[in-house]
């Protein structure tokens, strides 16, 4: 197959990288955004995770990027250290078919006076780094801010949750006013317009909803807690279940120490990452999980959002998000390449209108319960509510007959209940008609007298 790729104004060393690494089809926003991008428009990308947007800003630097130059002439950043890691990996996949090209990455946790002192005397032409790191090292004029010609701000949404939003803001302050900017997010919240605001004029908005919320492959699963407690039933889960990896989220790192030291004390394996764990040993988690010597890991959102985890099999959400899109970022980490997954939701009494919230997205779920040690079918949780809206219909003497012929268990109530209510509402449609009647003979009556 030609590789769809060459349809751009792409650099042909680019093209023979992708082929080299397999990417010949262009995904939905790779195709919006490359030619634009191309062409130094400023864009605002909204797209899922795992929709391609990494090469869709990457490839039209790369391909702009002079190469003769030693100056600094993109800047790339993300708001983890990890995520910040994974551009850097998927650029340097196109650095040894551009001989000259220099990149940087630049994060919090490593040595900073280091990093000022190579760059002293190689200057990088694509520096990729967190807002702080960046930020610290155009401060030292380690970065040239003046030159740059492209800024791009990744998970723009998530940049703004962890509270980096400012330093991004003092970052694009000093670059020039002909800035080309690219912000690419899963979600564009409002808090985030004044930003775009300031440094975009005129931007092209790509809006790439996903097809469904949840892939096909997904097995979307509610259970009720119904007052128990939270990490036994979680403890079930596990050892029912039997995934092959599981990745279960709580809102707080206070949960997730709270879940992570349960799970340990029944003997299981688990593993736990929030924002309070050192990078080094986060890195050291994620590299035993990879080795599978972890088959259980228990996480916060913003920590788990940039971190790659392959193979999970399972999703388990401890508790609802408070943000309904991080629901989406969560279940989206299991059924993944045409996999199956299953993804599993705990909800305590009282939690009705936040699933309901849920479902008004197009969620759908599998109401199930653990019952004999296995994972079972159930009732729908809205199944007294719509007896209930049943039970309105009838008049307070149907019902009050029909609660006491039940408590009889009188033979064949069933019946009688049947033929009372058909005769009840044969009389309240009578009742409907002759009212209907006399309103039109009034209205008549009155038509009569003006006309007079």
């Amino acid at each position: 197959m030609e590789n769809q790729f060459k349809q751009y104004a792409l650099r042909p060393e680019l093209i023979d990288a992708l082929n080299a690494n397999q990417f010949v089809q262009p995904t939905p926003i790779q195709e919006q955004v490359i030619p634009k991008a191309l062409r130094g428009k400023s864009i605002i990308g909204q797209s899922q995770t795992g929709s391609g947007k990494t090469l869709a800003f990457l490839l039209p630097i790369l391909s702009k990027i002079d190469l003769q130059e030693d100056t600094l002439q993109a800047v790339i950043t993300a708001p983890s250290r990890e995520l910040a890691t994974q551009i850097y990996q998927t650029a340097k996949l196109f650095q040894g078919s551009l001989p000259g090209l220099r990149i940087g990455r630049f994060v919090g946790g490593t040595d900073r006076q280091k990093q000022e002192k190579k760059l002293e005397g190689k200057p990088v032409q694509l520096a990729i780094g967190t807002p702080g790191r960046i930020l610290d090292l155009i401060k030292a004029e380690a970065l040239t801010g003046y030159t740059v010609q492209t800024f791009v701000v990744d998970e723009a949404d998530m940049t703004l949750d962890m509270g980096f939003l400012d330093t991004v803001d003092k970052i694009a302050s000093t670059f020039p006013a002909e800035l080309q900017m690219e912000v690419f997010s899963a979600t564009i919240p409002q808090s985030l317009q004044p930003f775009l605001k300031k440094y975009m004029s005129n931007p092209l908005v790509i809006e790439l909803k996903p097809q469904s919320v949840i892939a096909d492959t997904v097995d979307n699963w509610l259970i009720a807690k119904k007052g128990g407690n939270t990490n036994e039933l979680i403890y079930k889960l596990l050892t029912v279940g039997h995934p092959y990896l599981a990745l279960i989220f709580a809102n707080t790192k206070t949960s997730v120490d709270k879940i992570h030291d349960y799970l340990k004390s029944q003997g299981l394996k688990v593993a736990k990452i929030h924002g309070g764990i050192e990078p080094r040993e986060r890195r050291r988690i994620m590299k035993k999980v990879a080795a599978q010597e972890y088959q259980f890991v228990v996480a916060t959102d913003l920590a788990a959002r940039g971190i790659d985890i392959k193979g999970v099999s399972h999703v388990i959400n401890a508790e609802i998000p408070t943000d309904n899109e991080f629901f989406i970022h969560r279940v989206g980490r299991t059924g993944r390449n045409g996999m199956s997954g299953t993804a599993i939701t705990l909800y305590a009494p009282g939690e009705e209108n936040k699933i309901a919230e849920l479902e008004s997205m197009g969620i759908h779920f599998k109401p199930k319960t653990i019952k004999g040690g296995e994972i079972v079918d159930t009732h729908d949780r809205n199944r007294r509510a719509n007896r209930e809206k049943k039970a309105d219909k009838l008049s307070q003497t149907m019902y009050g007959m029909l609660k006491k012929e039940q408590k009889k268990h009188m033979p064949g109530y069933k019946k009688k209940v049947k033929k009372a209510i058909a005769k009840e509402e044969w009389f309240n449609r009578r009742v409907e008609k002759r009212a209907e009647l006399r309103a039109r003979k009034r209205k008549n009556k009155s038509k009569g007298l003006n006309k007079a």
